[in-house]
């Protein structure tokens, strides 16, 4: 890729971006655009958006999970056709980490449906980068859901330590 990718904390300027970003990943769930909104102010800590130009090429949205200081739990990982391949979605996680209000943070957990391979693979890469393990158990069933959706697998990974880079 030839042009330059800025990765940022996202702003509320950023969620209609992130919302198209979305919708051209499949197969990720697509959630509402007062949802892009609230996770680009409230949560924007602990998200992270690539940018080329002003078009939105790769988004990972996380929280700390309430009572854990020390676990992030990241929700969706988005990355454009255009940019697989590169590590995106690993710079943008690492983005996230190296900031200084989640110094404490030791664990990542994610849902991974079983059909989403790719996502499986780049959490079970990234834990052995951490040179960490990963735990996983069925958090929502499919009998959870009202559409059908697939089951979600919860990876607990770490614990991990990491210095500021």
């Amino acid at each position: 890729m030839n042009k330059q990718i800025n990765i940022v904390q996202p702003t509320k300027k950023h969620a209609k971006e992130i919302f198209k970003l979305v919708n051209r990943c499949k197969p990720l769930d697509i959630n509402s655009e007062y949802l892009y909104l609230l996770q680009t102010t409230y949560f924007k800590d602990t998200c992270s958006v690539a940018l080329m130009g002003n078009k939105a090429i790769g988004f990972i949205s996380g929280y700390l999970v309430p009572n854990k200081k020390d676990t992030l739990f990241i929700w969706q990982v988005a990355v454009d056709e255009i940019a697989r391949g590169e590590g995106l979605a690993k710079k943008l996680l690492l983005e996230i980490l190296q900031r200084d209000n989640l110094q404490e943070v030791e664990y990542i957990h994610t849902t991974i449906s079983p059909s989403n391979i790719p996502s499986q693979k780049f959490f079970e890469k990234f834990a052995s980068d951490l040179n960490t393990t990963i735990k996983k158990s069925i958090l929502f069933d499919k009998d959870d859901f009202n559409n059908g959706h697939e089951q979600e697998v919860l990876y607990e990974i770490g614990p991990f330590k990491k210095g500021k880079k």
